[in-house]
């Protein structure tokens, strides 16, 4: 009787392992779209006068306006809790967008971040106050710039440059994007949403390899 309980284990944990990855595979839930073609970053460069684009790049998208020093805990927070995690991943990046007079306070800020991870892949991007506040409005979301055109909510925007977030969040219904003032919010919601997204571009990748060999 043993024999066959163990014979019979043996037969159906690979069978049910082989059903539940197939099914996790069929019923991968990509991570919603709320606003179509966000604007691109015409007219933002980086402190060295490079241009940052949103095209064909997996990005967390910030304002934090005039004052950086007001917004340097959120950074922290990003950084410890997204960024460090994710900024190997090839197409990934988090792009800050400042206003034209910004730099020193930048690069003193920059130093400081790369305490916790190397900034290859964290832009800050300066531009002018009305093209920052065109950036935003492209988002068409629920939130405000306030008079420093600034935000602590950041936000996730994908290779076509469309803003990802949720649809039906139990605690904001829409969630357009992530406080990163709330460490709880940046560790659990967005820190699952990115991992999400980044799982989609690594499925649709793995998919256009196989059809390349088929």
């Amino acid at each position: 009787m043993k024999k066959y309980i163990v014979l019979g284990i043996l037969f159906i944990l690979p069978i049910t392992a082989y059903i539940f990855f197939a099914m996790s595979t069929n019923y991968f839930k990509p991570l919603p779209i709320l606003t179509h073609s966000v604007a691109e970053l015409d007219g933002f460069t980086d402190r060295d006068g490079t241009p940052v684009q949103l095209q064909n790049r997996i990005t967390v998208l910030g304002f934090f306006g005039k004052n950086l020093e007001e917004h340097k805990a959120y950074a922290y927070n990003l950084a410890q809790k997204i960024y460090s995690k994710n900024h190997e991943f090839n197409e990934f990046q988090f792009v800050i967008l400042l206003p034209n007079g910004a730099e020193e306070q930048a690069r003193k800020l920059e130093q400081k971040l790369k305490q916790i991870a190397p900034t290859d892949a964290w832009f800050f991007a300066f531009g002018s106050e009305i093209d920052i506040s065109r950036v935003f409005q492209s988002l068409n979301s629920n939130l405000i710039l306030d008079s420093n055109l600034s935000t602590p909510y950041v936000f996730i925007i994908d290779k076509e440059r469309s803003l990802r977030g949720r649809k039906d969040d139990e605690d904001a219904g829409v969630m357009y994007g992530f406080n990163s003032s709330n460490i709880a919010e940046i560790n659990n919601k967005m820190s699952d949403d990115v991992k999400v997204l980044l799982a989609e571009y690594r499925r649709a990748l793995k998919k256009y390899k196989a059809n390349r060999e088929i």
